[in-house]
């Protein structure tokens, strides 16, 4: 069994998951709201609601495989995602390790995820603010594939602001289950047989 993280929690809260997205009502079901979309369907797993305003966000705590576990949705749109994650971080005195990120994917279909342990931005705003902010790229992370462009010259701002047609609709509600089931494996402490299940 491949085990994520040793070091032991020293606050009430084991693990932060973070969805990333941007607030309000003319982002919702956008492409780059994906991680968002994820997280409300943890947020049912972990038998909680996300509604609290904290850490520049909107948070709700509850259980996830026998850990406790803060939900964040960041408020600060996405590009200074960094701010309300470190805040978070900072509060409960949680390493990067112990800090799980979802979040869009435009270089994978609807309905396909990549797990990984760390890495780079790979080019996500959100990601890039985090890692900046954080000064680490030790976060375990969830991306949710969005689709790419239509084309090459279409707009990339545009595009991950765009809604999700029917069809694609239809691939990516499975994935943000997969999205949420990997994430509860992963606070187990189990990062490679989520890899293995879903990626």
């Amino acid at each position: 069994m491949l085990r994520l993280f040793s070091s032991r929690p020293v606050g009430p809260v084991d693990f932060l998951i973070v969805g990333l997205g941007n607030p309000g009502k003319q982002y919702e079901n956008t492409r780059h709201n994906a991680g968002f979309m994820a997280l409300d369907i943890l947020a049912e797993k972990a038998g909680c609601a996300i509604k609290k305003v904290k850490f520049k966000g909107l948070t709700g705590e509850g259980t996830l495989a026998g850990k406790r576990v803060l939900l964040l949705k960041p408020g600060t749109f996405m590009n200074l995602s960094g701010q309300s994650v470190k805040e978070a971080m900072g509060f409960y005195h949680l390493p990067p390790e112990r800090t799980l990120i979802l979040f869009d994917d435009i270089n994978l279909p609807p309905g396909k995820l990549r797990i990984r342990r760390k890495g780079s931005d790979g080019g996500h705003n959100g990601m890039k603010n985090i890692i900046y902010l954080a000064g680490s790229d030790q976060f375990p992370r969830v991306k949710i594939g969005v689709g790419q462009k239509p084309h090459p010259d279409y707009n990339l701002a545009d595009w991950v602001l765009s809604r999700f047609s029917d069809w694609e609709l239809k691939d990516l509600r499975p994935a943000l289950e997969n999205a949420a089931q990997a994430a509860e494996i992963i606070v187990g402490g189990d990062i490679g047989q989520a890899m293995g299940l879903f990626n």
